[in-house]
């Protein structure tokens, strides 16, 4: 009997101790790891978000910049640290379904070693090119690269980012000669861009709206099924002709595998319900990016579908990284 109210109490007191901790939460201020470089647009949502979820929690929420490998500096932050809920993982898509199928020794896991909370947002990604190249159409880019085949550089944010794979994508379905130009970022291949030394770009539409409003570079076509609602005039990839070119950049929130599952659950709620603020919608679509707070299992499943597309587009172009 003795040891049957033994074993009561420690039950009672492990469940006290989980009510604790999630009425409690956040006991300090909480962390946002963005692996990319500021300025970017997983930077911008982590701020929106950041400064919404301080004002939810009445708790400091920060943002901490943690670049390097595409994401995977960062993303091992994440996963190596505690699994209390205070350190969150802020990831564009591409660390969950392109870094797992590239790099041969990439450190995580992503069903291993993270659980998902919500995917963030969703952006466009838009082939911009310097004004100083001659096509004004994704057919004239096309036919310009093979009239004068590796004449043209096309800029992405690394080795395996997503303007990468688009790229490649985009050579495969149309034929397209361009060198590929890798850099630590999509600003640093911006700036780039702009000084026309490179001359061609697949980025997020967030990271080039204001330079495609100032004229500094041409956008031909966005890569989603609709056109963006920030360049009304800029075509589809289907609409310029290349057909089954539908890709987007989305983002999302992660903790450490091994956060108590209620804990995490509180945190999809609140993120959840963060992003369905109008303000917060608002300030996110003058930039080109789409709320979306749809969900862990929503995530699980796009990662599944999207993880099948590029696997087929990487292996075609035999593309790995050390």
């Amino acid at each position: 009997m003795r040891a049957l109210r033994g074993l009561a109490f420690v039950a009672l007191g492990i469940v006290g101790a989980s009510m604790a901790q999630a009425q409690t939460f956040p006991s300090r201020s909480v962390t946002i790891v963005s692996p990319y470089q500021a300025g970017g647009t997983s930077d911008i949502i982590s701020r929106l978000l950041a400064q919404k979820l301080g004002d939810l929690w009445k708790q400091s929420v920060i943002v901490e910049n943690r670049p390097g490998a595409n994401g995977s500096v960062g993303v091992l932050a994440v996963a190596r640290g505690p699994a209390d809920g205070h350190t969150l993982l802020a990831v564009a898509s591409s660390a969950l379904t392109l870094n797992p199928l590239l790099y041969r020794s990439l450190g995580y896991d992503v069903s291993r070693d993270l659980a998902p909370v919500t995917r963030t947002g969703s952006v466009p990604n838009v082939v911009v090119v310097h004004p100083s190249v001659p096509a004004k159409t994704i057919g004239e880019l096309v036919a310009l690269t093979k009239a004068k085949p590796g004449s043209l550089n096309y800029a992405s944010q690394g080795n395996g980012s997503n303007g990468h794979l688009n790229g490649e994508m985009f050579r495969q379905l149309t034929g397209a000669d361009m060198v590929h130009v890798p850099y630590k970022g999509s600003a640093p291949a911006v700036a780039d861009l702009i000084s026309g030394h490179v001359q061609v770009m697949f980025d997020n539409l967030p990271s080039v709206l204001e330079q495609i409003r100032a004229g500094q570079l041409r956008a031909l076509a966005v890569t989603t099924a609709q056109r963006a609602e920030t360049l009304p005039d800029v075509p589809t990839m289907a609409e310029a002709g290349v057909a089954g070119f539908e890709t987007s950049a989305w983002f999302a929130v992660l903790v450490a595998k091994g956060t108590p599952e209620p804990l995490r659950a509180d945190l999809e709620k609140a993120i959840v319900q963060a992003l369905g603020d109008a303000e917060l919608r608002g300030k996110l679509a003058q930039v080109g990016i789409t709320a979306l707070g749809d969900g862990s299992a929503a995530m699980v499943q796009r990662i599944d579908g999207e993880t099948r597309v590029w696997r087929e587009v990487i292996q075609r172009a035999k593309i790995s990284i050390e």
